[in-house]
């Protein structure tokens, strides 16, 4: 007699397999390394270093997904096709924490917080599981929308040049600056009459930074851009689904044309090297960094949630609440691998939930294929130092679409709720939206608060978060809809 084997667990020749799984590693590579890069930037860290992160995560992408697709134990594995990425809702709290503390101190805050998240969301998983009712689509469009609108400040940085530093919009003016040298030499020698220059004494910018916003540099973000237009629109199936890695592509092509991009890091790289745990910092454990994280992971987890149901959904295999108490505990061991091998919080990758939908292919071990190609990946730091060589105006092109997805894909999961029967749900949204602007647009609004809540409420994600899921328990109670998530996780596929 024999056995049906349901499509998920369907085993495919090689060959296939591996195609299969190629298309799913290009899909979300863009996604993946995009993180590494806006953090390891955030910390000001050496390129050596950011290259070195680049390939623990993409190491660790590999590893969380063949926990996550092939199952181990009786305890971690949903055993669906499923890639797990770095996720963006992280990346504020994360810079957030590199702002205050850079360098390898703030690498080891931001290491300490994510493992003691990722054991903290281990132990709560099957409490996150029942929480669904407190996430409906109003909750987490709003959520998603806010994560979006605050990354594109990073993409939007990419392109111009950071508000500070180097490359802020004015400089001081070197006469000025020259003077001020004079002075602080003329009031140290001695028997001068000059008293010292105050301490913490600057000369104000005012003059325009030639650095900023050149016009160079704005133009091949714009050919990125044009490039990643051009794909999405004419291409079809795959390819217009790895519109932003070409454009990538293209831009580093241009790059390299103009003498822009330097290569001997490249060349200077190892072809071939081992990721090991707590390379670049040694983690410090925070209470009020791992609480912080903490609360990004159950965001993440409730997202996750979302994804599993509708991946269940469209493969038609029907999972347990066991199951999905595992496919999230999974969540919280990416995360706690992550730390431990100096990366970040994991998450299931919705734009390859879409591509299970785009392509028909149900089985998980093309997933599986997918992850042993990661962790390949991960073990060659020559491609990790081409990514991080490429210019910030190669990536801002490209973040600006990535970015902005993500806010798009909010905003769609909104487009699932009913504002017309329940306008309550509007203020949830509106409030919502406006408490997440707050630290964007008056960073400095926390300056009188106690410190030690600083960590809490300087990520615009974190406060939309809470005023998001309090105000809908206010308005609308904790009604459970699980039809209404999965459509809304189904409208998720470019997030």
């Amino acid at each position: 007699m024999q056995t049906t084997v349901h499509p998920v667990d369907e085993k495919l020749p090689l060959g296939r397999v591996t195609a299969l799984g190629l298309q799913h590693v290009l899909v979300m590579y863009a996604g993946a390394v995009a993180v590494p890069l806006i953090v390891g930037r955030a910390l000001n860290l050496p390129p050596e270093q950011v290259a070195m992160l680049i390939s623990a995560d993409l190491f660790v992408c590999g590893i969380v997904t063949l926990i996550q697709a092939m199952g181990c134990t009786q305890w971690f594995g949903i055993k669906l096709p499923v890639m797990m990425g770095v996720t963006f809702a992280a990346v504020g709290p994360m810079v957030s924490m590199a702002q205050s503390t850079g360098g390898h101190a703030g690498a080891g805050l931001i290491f300490g917080s994510v493992i003691g998240a990722g054991i903290v969301s281990i132990l709560i998983a099957p409490i996150v599981s029942r929480l669904l009712r407190f996430f409906p689509p109003v909750v987490t469009g709003t959520i998603i929308t806010v994560i979006g609108i605050s990354l594109m400040r990073v993409g939007i940085n990419w392109i111009f040049g950071n508000p500070v530093g180097p490359t802020a919009p004015q400089v001081p003016n070197p006469e000025h600056l020259k003077w001020l040298s004079e002075a602080q030499a003329m009031a140290g020698a001695p028997g001068s009459a000059l008293p010292p220059v105050p301490a913490g004494f600057a000369v104000v910018p005012t003059i325009p930074n030639p650095k900023y916003a050149d016009l160079t540099g704005v133009g091949i973000s714009a050919a990125v851009l044009l490039t990643i237009l051009l794909v999405a629109r004419f291409g079809k199936g795959f390819l217009a689904n790895i519109s932003v890695l070409l454009g990538i592509v293209v831009g580093g092509v241009i790059t390299a044309a103009m003498g822009l991009m330097d290569f001997h890091k490249v060349a200077e790289a190892q072809w071939f090297n081992i990721v090991l745990p707590f390379e670049i910092a040694a983690p410090v454990f925070d209470p009020i960094l791992i609480l912080t994280m903490t609360l990004v992971m159950i965001v993440v987890m409730i997202e996750s949630t979302g994804m599993f149901l509708a991946l269940s959904d469209m493969t038609g295999k029907k999972i347990s609440q066991a199951e999905l108490t595992r496919g999230l505990r999974t969540d919280g061991l990416g995360t706690l691998i992550g730390g431990i091998f100096n990366t970040f919080p994991y998450t299931s990758f919705s734009q390859n939930v879409g591509l299970v939908a785009v392509t028909g292919v149900k089985s998980r071990w093309v997933c599986v294929a997918g992850g042993v190609i990661l962790v390949l990946l991960g073990l060659l730091p020559k491609m990790a130092m081409l990514i991080e060589s490429l210019p910030t105006v190669v990536l801002g092109g490209a973040g600006l679409v990535m970015f902005g997805m993500v806010a798009a894909t909010g905003i769609r999961i909104l487009s699932t709720v009913d504002f017309i029967k329940n306008r309550n749900n509007a203020m949830i949204v509106a409030v919502s939206i406006g408490v997440g602007m707050i630290p964007l647009v008056a960073p400095n609004f926390r300056q009188w608060m106690p410190h030690a809540i600083h960590p809490l409420i300087e990520s615009g994600i974190l406060l939309a978060s809470m005023a998001a899921v309090l105000l809908n328990v206010f308005f609308n109670g904790a009604r459970g809809d699980t039809e209404a998530v999965i459509q809304a996780a189904r409208q998720a596929d470019a997030h």
